[in-house]
């Protein structure tokens, strides 16, 4: 277990320094005041985690360990997005389309609702 745990926490650390390198470096790009730093880390690592399910599904090249390494610990730590797409894709290939949908609904909209009702909560604070 603590191997385990070693290794998600170092995939984090790295994942996490990589997040905000990419994004400072995206920081002074500007296209319709979207944050491309963070649009840039949820594409790649959404795209970095299909690419590890699909070769870990493929062939055994890589570990259990490797893959908690790099799923959750380094995909993980450069974006939580990566794990929410990752698991979308999986409800997608067993043919869970209501459930994937309703994932999708639930996440954006509770998602939105909670960041939302914290930045209030700090205003009600003053």
């Amino acid at each position: 277990m603590f191997k385990q745990l070693l290794l998600i926490g170092t995939g984090g650390f790295i994942g996490s320094v990589a997040r905000y390198l990419v994004s400072r470096l995206s920081a002074r790009v500007e296209w319709f005041s979207i944050p491309i730093g963070t649009l840039v880390v949820n594409v790649v690592g959404s795209l970095l985690i299909g690419f590890l399910i699909g070769i870990s599904e493929k062939s055994p090249i890589i570990s259990v360990e490797w893959r908690m390494f790099l799923m959750v610990g380094l995909c993980g730590g450069f974006t939580t997005f990566s794990s929410f797409t990752g698991e979308n894709l999986m409800l997608i290939r067993n043919g869970q389309v209501l459930p994937l949908l309703l994932y999708t609904a639930l996440s954006i909209l509770l998602g939105f609702t909670a960041v939302y009702l914290g930045y209030i909560s700090t205003k009600l604070m003053s």
